[in-house]
């Protein structure tokens, strides 16, 4: 009874919150807008929160950005905060202030996410997609972490037993699909999170105790799990490991990669990635396990330069919380792999589109999402500068440091 006050509560209070936000025709002058190469001063207009470039109409207020430089806003395309076992308003405040307002959550269990949707995907605060209880095989990755997280009571009480087919589903088989397909539709995912791990070796491991959470899918079953989500007009992301794994998924027709592997890609393979479309998120700073890995950076970099080199849509994401994509995008930019104008659009423009691919958001265009951070200095000039933001304006509204808290 008392949860179900609670959610009320918590609906109600988005409603009023929701209710008070009025969509105005702004002016915004005195603004350098980025356009995909450089920096223009131009005026610019938000009606009813969509961007417009030449309006002439009725105008309620104007905002003065006093010289600043304006980008979409940023995003991170792994992560798996935003749950109500966590801090999740704090973590919404610490998005906003960093410019972060497009999220991806690759793993998550759905009771965990009721109390905090009332509180997302709103123009005051960030918009996130979830993907749910990820496929794995038997004995696989993630397993080993949400039975260690059950087990030391971090999960609300449930036990091991309770997180299967929520936090994850086991899939050994095409019968195992047919039977849990329809569970896993029934909590409305926003994409299909699969868990491919030394794939390679998938006959070696799979009845093998020592490989307990180092192992994942039987790579021959991904194709057919990818055409059913398709048919569901589902989108798939898959973990990855090594570049055997990684070659599994391009054949499989994913959607996205949800790691660099951590060996050396085959260029074949990311130019067939490139033809299919697919993005590939960055992780560098991944909680993965890296220990015994040689020149950690070295992969990194190469992988980087080859996915760029060959069309692949490269997206920022981590996968090490509390870790953001600020600090993934700074340590690419240590990597020293792209020119600040690449990094920039990568994170601003190709990035939103694997977590949002039918909204118009990620450019400053006309008709497009009038969401924006208005920068004290030039990041092309000097990447630091973006974290030196002094407006930060989603669908045309107004975020200042007090709101998001």
């Amino acid at each position: 009874m008392r949860f179900k006050i609670n959610v009320i509560i918590l609906i109600l209070s988005a409603i009023f919150l929701t209710q008070q936000i009025r969509a105005e025709n702004l002016r915004f002058i005195n603004g350098f807008w980025f356009d995909g190469k450089t920096f223009q001063a131009k005026t610019v207009y938000s009606l009813n929160g969509i961007l417009s470039f030449n309006y002439k109409g009725k105008i309620d207020s104007t905002v003065d950005l006093q010289n600043n430089y304006v980008i979409p806003p940023f995003a991170e395309a792994h992560t798996h905060q935003f749950l109500d076992v966590m801090n999740f308003q704090e973590q919404i405040g610490d998005y906003l202030i960093k410019g972060i307002f497009y999220v991806k959550n690759l793993n998550s269990l759905p009771r965990f996410t009721i109390r905090v949707r009332p509180f997302i995907n709103q123009p005051k605060s960030v918009d996130v997609v979830y993907a749910n209880g990820g496929l794995t095989a038997t004995g696989g990755h993630p397993i080993q972490i949400y039975t260690s997280l059950a087990q030391n009571g971090v999960l609300s009480g449930l036990t091991a037993k309770d997180v299967e087919n929520e936090a994850f589903f086991i899939i050994d088989d095409e019968k195992d699909l047919a039977e849990k397909w329809q569970i896993i539709k029934s909590q409305k995912p926003d994409f299909i999170k699969t868990y491919l791990d030394h794939s390679e070796e998938y006959e070696l491991r799979k009845n093998d105790e020592k490989y307990y959470g180092k192992k994942g899918l039987n790579p021959q079953l991904l194709p057919k799990i990818v055409a059913r989500a398709h048919q569901d007009n589902l989108r798939v992301s898959v973990h990855i490991t090594t570049s055997q794994d990684f070659h599994n998924a391009v054949i499989a027709g994913v959607d996205e990669i949800a790691h660099l592997p951590l060996e050396k890609i085959n260029e074949a393979d990311a130019k067939l990635a490139a033809q299919k479309k697919i993005f590939v998120v960055t992780t560098t700073l991944s909680h993965r396990d890296t220990s015994g890995i040689q020149n950690l950076d070295e992969f990194h970099r190469d992988n980087l330069k080859l996915l760029y080199k060959s069309g692949v849509k490269i997206a920022i994401g981590t996968d090490n919380m509390p870790t953001a994509a600020i600090e993934e995008a700074e340590n690419i930019y240590r990597l020293k792999v792209f020119d600040n104008l690449t990094l920039l659009k990568i994170w601003t423009e190709i990035t939103p589109q694997t977590i949002f691919p039918n909204r118009k958001i990620g450019f400053l265009k006309n008709g497009y999402e009038a969401s924006f951070l208005a920068l004290q200095g030039n990041p092309i000039e000097d990447f630091s500068n973006i974290r030196k933001i002094n407006f930060r304006y989603k669908q045309g509204q107004l975020i200042n440091r007090g709101q998001t808290k």
